[in-house]
C-alpha cells in the first residue's frame, strides 16, 4: 500500500524546556537566521532553512527530561545529524554556543557526537 498523494514530511519536533533558546541554538548551529517564529503563547518555536525544506520546531514540555545516551535508562528515541566539511571547527563551533560532547572515544573518525542545550544527541558528520 501506497501514501496518498500529497502528504510529504514538513518538519521534525523537539521537546524542550525552553523552545525560544533551543531554536536560537540550532539557528547558530545550522547557519539559519537567527530569530525562530513564537507561537502558541511562546511554548513553540519554529525555524525555516533558507534553502527551503523542512522546518525544526521546538515544543514546550514543562517536565522535559533529557535523554541520558549512551546509557538506556531514557533513550535518545531520535537524534540529527548535521553534515559538516570540518569536524574539528564545527565541533568548536557547537562548543561555543552552547552544546556538550558525548562520545569522546574518537571510535568514529568522520563524526562527532554532541548533545544541544536541552541534552538532545545531534552528530557532526564529515561523511
Amino acid at each position: 500500500m501506497t501514501a496518498p498523494e500529497g502528504p510529504r514530511t514538513v518538519g521534525v519536533v523537539l521537546d524542550c524546556p525552553d523552545p525560544r533558546a533551543l531554536a536560537e541554538f540550532y539557528a547558530a548551529l545550522l547557519g539559519w537566521p537567527a530569530e525562530p517564529v513564537m507561537n502558541y503563547q511562546d511554548s513553540w518555536a519554529t525555524l525555516t532553512s533558507p534553502n527551503g525544506g523542512m522546518t525544526l520546531e521546538f515544543q514546550r514540555a514543562l517536565e522535559y527530561q533529557p535523554p541520558t545516551w549512551p546509557d538506556p535508562r531514557r533513550p535518545q528515541m531520535f537524534h540529527l545529524d548535521v553534515a559538516v566539511t570540518d569536524l574539528d571547527a564545527a565541533q568548536a563551533h557547537a562548543l561555543a554556543i552552547g552544546a556538550t560532547v558525548l562520545d569522546v572515544s574518537g571510535d568514529h573518525p568522520s563524526f562527532r557526537v554532541c548533545a544541544d542545550p536541552a541534552g538532545h544527541p545531534f552528530c557532526l558528520c564529515a561523511c
